[in-house]
């Protein structure tokens, strides 16, 4: 058995594709620590009626905040993949600075956007008097949380993959983590979504000094063919929809749940989510690692190293995630109760959750496969469709089972843009991303 397990070790060690992602894998279980550390003190010490809040606008902000990216936060990685001459660190450099352009133009058009918006329809439609003001400064400080995501994706392109990590799942959290604890000494619970928002302006300015600083290695002013405008958007704005449609299947039901229901529901709900990500996680982890990878193989037509390395992607995922769906389906009541006895209520909604996305890791790297071999339109159209699927669902199931209603209408539309997505990829290029 000793010799079983050394022969397994070396072949890790042996091998820098799963090397990494065990490596990644570490830092984003750190993230998740702090992340269900942090939800933990909220959950027994905040109301679920703030909580509800502060969960509604992190929803708010994953899809107007994909809006605001523009699609920039993957792009970064395909451009990164395709550069391959001398220059390409200055290069890449000149990319960024015309992503933080459109960041920035974008935000201010939906700060506006949201300005204009009448007050009284958003108030009634949420049935909470609260709803605009709460909105507003979200898309106030927009610009700040789109520039943190892009920054951390460039970290990527980097080829600084821990660092990245350590921002996107860890460092991410301290602003708000002590902001809420001197919140809670001081007795200002009510402030937690305004600590929340302003947290992103201090990781924006941090994440901005330490990408100057890696570009500042850059020597070379010159580029053959540098990169427009127009071009980053072509190749940005498909992976754009595909985000957005990715971030309105994990915001509709939010947004219906706190329209049919309250913001307690919101933020049990919410809790089974979070677990869900455990799984998610791996996913992401491993697709994040492949990413760039796939992008190159495919623009150099190295097919065999292109259905290698989805393979162990998919069986990897597949292995990772198996072990977390048993072990939260087993303890679920359990799980919830620690974060308090009303969290309980969740437990039918994480159950349908955890077992859908198991079945959903058996689709491998098909997203990302899509949208690193120039597939974005594709992929977009597929998501959209799904979209539609998750907003009829929701709006039927939702008002009649609540967070039941949500997670089957959650787990429907993703088992069907994976599935979708997985058929489309063997039948244009014949290569098995899914577990085989």
């Amino acid at each position: 058995m000793l010799k079983i397990f050394t022969n397994y070790l070396q072949k890790i060690k042996s091998n820098p594709f799963i090397l990494q992602s065990l490596n990644t894998l570490i830092l984003r279980v750190l993230g998740v620590l702090i992340l269900f550390g942090f939800t933990l003190f909220l959950t027994n010490n905040f109301s679920p009626k703030i909580v509800g809040q502060y969960d509604f606008v992190r929803s708010f902000l994953l899809v107007i905040g994909s809006i605001c990216l523009l699609g920039c936060d993957q792009s970064i990685l395909y451009f990164r993949g395709r550069l391959k001459d001398a220059n390409a660190l200055y290069a890449l450099k000149e990319i960024y600075i015309k992503m933080v352009g459109i960041l920035f133009s974008m935000s201010i058009i939906l700060f506006l956007i949201v300005l204009c918006t009448n007050k009284e329809l958003i108030n009634t439609f949420f049935s909470d008097q609260g709803v605009h003001l709460i909105l507003l400064k979200s898309s106030g400080i927009l610009f700040f949380s789109a520039l943190t995501t892009l920054n951390t994706e460039v970290f990527r392109a980097l080829d600084r993959l821990y660092v990245a990590e350590l921002f996107r799942n860890t460092i991410k959290y301290i602003p708000l983590i002590l902001g809420a604890i001197l919140l809670f000494y001081v007795k200002k619970e009510i402030y937690l979504v305004d600590v929340f928002l302003i947290g992103f302006v201090i990781l924006a300015v941090i994440t901005s000094v330490l990408v100057f600083n890696y570009f500042s290695k850059a020597k070379t002013n010159t580029i053959n063919e540098p990169v427009t405008y127009k071009e980053i958007v072509v190749k940005s704005y498909p992976i754009a929809i595909s985000g957005m449609a990715l971030f309105l299947l994990m915001s509709f039901d939010i947004m219906f749940l706190k329209k049919y229901r309250d913001d307690a529901t919101v933020a049990f709900y919410s809790l089974a989510v979070k677990l869900m990500t455990i799984l998610s996680m791996v996913i992401v982890t491993v697709n994040i690692t492949v990413s760039t990878k796939i992008a190159e193989y495919f623009s150099i037509k190295n097919n065999a190293e292109l259905n290698k390395i989805v393979k162990n992607s998919s069986r990897l995922i597949f292995i990772l995630t198996l072990p977390a769906t048993v072990l939260i389906g087993i303890f679920s009541e359990y799980i919830l109760s620690f974060f308090g006895k009303d969290y309980v209520a969740a437990k039918d909604a994480l159950l349908i959750l955890i077992v859908g996305q198991g079945i959903c890791s058996a689709f491998g790297s098909a997203s990302v496969y899509l949208n690193m071999t120039g597939r974005q339109h594709v992929f977009q159209v597929i998501l959209v469709a799904a979209v539609l699927i998750n907003f009829v669902l929701n709006r039927l199931l939702i008002p009649e089972y609540g967070m039941t209603g949500a997670a089957i209408t959650f787990v429907a539309s993703s088992f069907f843009w994976n599935f979708i997505s997985t058929v489309v990829i063997y039948y244009k290029d014949k290569v098995k991303v899914y577990l085989n």
